[in-house]
């Protein structure tokens, strides 16, 4: 009989996936399968896990097992992360090195996947090797500095090279600090424009990320030009500059002060190839 229920179960994400629908909830289950107990569900929903046709990427929650990744039984992140955030009902957006990556500007393949979303605080998540990092922000996400991609199972949110050259700042601690986040800005601002940046961004993006990407850009990034537009909207959407150091977590006694950015350099950058 438990085979049989298997069978039924999984006709019915079969069928699901033939009309595109690649993840489903626990609770999805449950309710389908209503004729037979919630830890029955469970058991033959966990019996497909073991034979690899489904994943667990989140609690309660999974996604199939595309025929492509069926010999490694990893399903990227990329798959199902835009049916997960609807499925918490969180706003969100790919950050960071990932989102580098879509620009062309990641080195190597991130050890993990970045999503920036509202509060309250998501628990990071680890599931067959593959960790997703959630950071929550109070602010409302702008979505006009989001940008769509499409992917094997639709489309996914993405922040901007401007959003994501100023992430890269903001969130440096989570990439491995101010070096490593120079070294991709360096690629990225091949198609960052902060020409079209308006009061939205500057809403949204904390002075000081502006103020230490602005330095960074002038003095270390060979972004001069970049650096003056940056500046001039800044002015333009009021932003007040305050002193404040470059690396924020070291001493800054004896250290100059750039007059301009009002950054206290305290930290010296060494770009890889730069």
């Amino acid at each position: 009989m438990k085979e049989n229920e298997v069978r039924k179960i999984k006709d019915w994400i079969d069928y699901g996936l033939q009309r595109g629908k690649s993840t489903f909830s626990r609770q999805e289950l449950v309710t389908q399968f209503s004729h037979i107990s919630e830890n029955t569900v469970k058991s033959n929903l966990t019996l497909l896990i073991k034979k690899g046709e489904v994943s667990p990427v989140f609690k309660g929650f999974y996604s199939v097992i595309p025929i492509g990744y069926a010999l490694i039984g990893i399903v990227p992140p990329e798959f199902y992360i835009d049916d997960l955030m609807k499925y918490l009902s969180r706003p969100y957006y790919v950050s960071l090195l990932n989102a580098a990556s879509f620009y062309g500007a990641a080195h190597q393949k991130p050890q993990v996947f970045s999503v920036i979303t509202s509060l309250p605080v998501l628990r990071d998540t680890i599931k067959r090797n593959t960790r997703i990092i959630f950071i929550s922000t109070r602010r409302t996400i702008p979505q006009q500095w989001l940008k769509s991609f499409k992917g094997e199972n639709g489309y996914i949110q993405v922040s901007s090279p401007e959003l994501t050259a100023a992430d890269l700042i903001t969130f440096q601690k989570e990439i491995g600090g101010l070096t490593r986040a120079c070294t991709v800005l360096y690629e990225l601002m091949a198609v960052v424009k902060f020409g079209k940046l308006d009061k939205t961004f500057f809403d949204y993006v904390p002075t000081s990320t502006i103020q230490r990407l602005g330095y960074l850009l002038e003095n270390d990034l060979e972004q001069p030009k970049q650096a003056d537009i940056l500046y001039s909207k800044a002015e333009t959407h009021g932003c007040k500059f305050q002193k404040i150091p470059l690396k924020y977590s070291k001493s800054t006694e004896n250290c100059e002060v750039n007059a301009k950015w009002k950054i206290i350099i305290n930290e010296t950058i060494e770009i890889d190839e730069l």
